[in-house]
């Protein structure tokens, strides 16, 4: 999908600069960028093609499932089942 000025792709972006001082090293530097305007895609292809930057699109999809029992075991203390049903009541009375 191609981002528009309200929406932007965001992806990764590793740039070394060919000019270093450092003639043993390559000075790489990675920048996170949104891409607003379609024309900007051709622009970092036709960078990448020359060598200059290495795209890397970062995976749009991200792991956000949660282990909830794991996350939070341990922070209730144990109450009998009589005192949360008593505890969940008053909190429901009082709106």
């Amino acid at each position: 999908m191609v981002g528009s000025p309200s929406r932007g792709i965001s992806g990764s972006l590793s740039a070394y600069s060919p000019f270093s001082n450092k003639s043993d090293s390559i000075n790489m530097q990675s920048l996170t960028i949104d891409i607003l305007n379609s024309k900007a895609i051709k622009l970092l292809q036709d960078l990448e093609q020359l060598h200059l930057i290495r795209v890397r699109k970062s995976s749009a999809k991200q792991d956000t499932s949660v282990n909830w029992a794991a996350k939070y075991k341990g922070a209730m203390s144990k109450q009998p089942l009589t005192e949360i049903d008593k505890q969940l009541n008053e909190l429901r009375s009082a709106n």
